[in-house]
């Protein structure tokens, strides 16, 4: 065992595989064992229509998982947000390392910040929250909705066919992106991001070696996992699947936990937002700092008690008619 090769299941795009090579790196480093990547076709690679009309429940994760069942490899390598929140059966995440960059950029050739693009240019993404974003910040522009890898989308602004681009800026790192392009950093508090953006799940089986889901605990990041945790648990609570136009980001400070989320309309014209701060140990709600008592959690299992964080925030913006806004 302790000389066989660790095989990690990874999708053929470039931006799967330096994500996988990043975790292959550092599970080498843990384990002293040599670990393999093992390419895998998933649905999301072969099908080019619109992620809006083909739902993003599993897309990119579905055919990975059937190979990790069926003994083609021993881990996975997903980009969270690609993630349904429901785990299968027989199916475990193993680890969460530290999280990348969370927030968005818009690419563009001159620097033009997205509000002040000119009436009629042309922004491209295939994200339902994107372009919900878009058109609540540059009204006047088009939205184009695009599919294709980082390389692609980033060509299509340098040859003028775009004006601007929107990409997770993780992505850029972990590909190393060099491009003569200018871009603009979105921030977070005004344009918050998908549910697990920026950070990875290393997942397994349940029934895995002792061993390997040690190496695996060893990556792990807590505060990451508390985040995304909380994060996803807005995303079930709302029954949306990983396309829905709404964003949660959560940051770990301590025992404390602050989420910006939001709703939005599918043309941008509506948005249902709330800042919430929680305490992780004693489930005592604040919204905008004013406590309103509200048990949400019996603080034994921090991860728990960050799902449940989570289920209370989407309880919040159903509340408030966010259920008119995700299909």
């Amino acid at each position: 065992m302790m000389n066989t090769p660790i095989r990690l299941g990874t999708r053929r795009s470039a931006l799967a595989q330096a994500q996988s090579g990043h975790v292959a790196a550092a599970l080498e480093k843990i384990s002293g064992r040599k670990v393999e990547l093992v390419p895998i076709v998933s649905e999301g690679d072969t099908n080019r229509a619109s992620l809006s009309e083909i739902g993003g429940l599993g897309i990119f994760a579905t055919r990975l998982r059937e190979a990790l069942l069926a003994g083609e490899c021993d881990i996975l390598v997903h980009s969270l947000k690609d993630l349904p929140t429901a785990m299968p059966a027989g199916l475990v995440i193993g680890a969460t390392p530290v999280r990348e960059a969370a927030h968005d950029v818009a690419i563009t050739r001159d620097g033009t910040p997205l509000h002040q693009l000119p009436a009629g240019a042309k922004v491209g993404t295939g994200s339902p929250r994107r372009i919900a974003q878009v058109h609540r910040r540059a009204p006047q522009a088009e939205v184009v909705d695009i599919r294709g890898n980082v390389d692609s989308r980033l060509a299509r602004v340098e040859s003028g066919e775009l004006d601007a681009v929107i990409l997770a800026a993780a992505g850029l790192s972990r590909l190393g992106s060099d491009t003569p392009l200018s871009r603009e950093e979105l921030d977070l508090t005004t344009w918050p991001t998908a549910p697990g953006q920026g950070s990875l799940a290393v997942e397994t089986t349940s029934d895995a070696p002792a061993e390997l889901r040690g190496f695996l605990a060893r990556l792990d990041d807590e505060d990451t996992r508390l985040a995304i945790s909380v994060e996803r648990g807005i995303l079930e609570g709302l029954d949306a699947g990983c396309q829905a136009p709404m964003a949660a980001h959560a940051v770990v400070a301590g025992d404390a936990v602050r989420v910006r989320t939001a709703v939005y309309a599918a043309e941008g014209e509506r948005v249902i937002d709330l800042d919430v701060t929680e305490s992780l140990n004693r489930g005592y709600i604040r919204v905008n700092g004013s406590g309103n008592g509200a048990d949400t959690a019996d603080g034994a299992d921090p991860n728990h008690a960050a799902r449940e964080i989570g289920l209370s925030v989407a309880r919040r913006l159903l509340d408030q008619g966010a259920a008119g806004l995700v299909s």
